[in-house]
């Protein structure tokens, strides 16, 4: 198990994902977007900042208490993270069919929960989110504001783009 998390470590490096990570998220996004694996599994797209294109990525989607929530397991740094705030929370989901969604931003006070779970379906994540398997409630408070969380919503009408 060790090996494994030195090798997802090796692959975001620099807190972005290497030419190998990059080619495996195309293709995880691609499977995920058509919904080829579970249901937790999904690809976001979201509009670059810059290019004004939409960039896909693939990820976990956590429910917590009835809702579906994001999870940034790089930190603050990434850019899907940037672009989505620069898009005011405009996001796709795709997992076998298209869903325009609005993501809100979780107050870190309240995050501390929903990376607990994140963390039980995602164990890809664990080696990038810096606290113990057995660790507790207070762990993920310490930590809650260096990782975004976001919860999904369904864009109405005149949230779209």
């Amino acid at each position: 198990m060790r090996r494994y998390d030195d090798y997802l470590r090796w692959m975001y490096r620099s807190g972005r994902p290497n030419l190998f990570a990059r080619l495996q998220n195309r293709v995880g996004a691609l499977l995920f977007a058509a919904g080829v694996w579970p249901r937790r599994v999904a690809a976001l797209g979201v509009r670059g900042r810059r290019s004004g294109r939409m960039i896909w990525f693939p990820v976990v989607l956590t429910e917590f208490e009835g809702r579906r929530y994001l999870v940034s397991m790089l930190g603050e740094r990434v850019n899907w993270v940037r672009n989505l705030r620069a898009d005011h929370g405009r996001a796709v989901l795709r997992h076998g069919r298209r869903e325009q969604v609005r993501l809100l931003e979780v107050a870190p006070e309240l995050r501390a929960p929903i990376l607990w779970e994140y963390l039980r379906v995602a164990p890809g994540a664990r080696p990038h989110i810096p606290v113990e398997r057995t660790a507790g409630p207070a762990e993920y408070e310490k930590i809650a504001a260096e990782f975004p969380v976001f919860r999904i919503e369904t864009a109405t009408a005149d949230s779209a783009r």
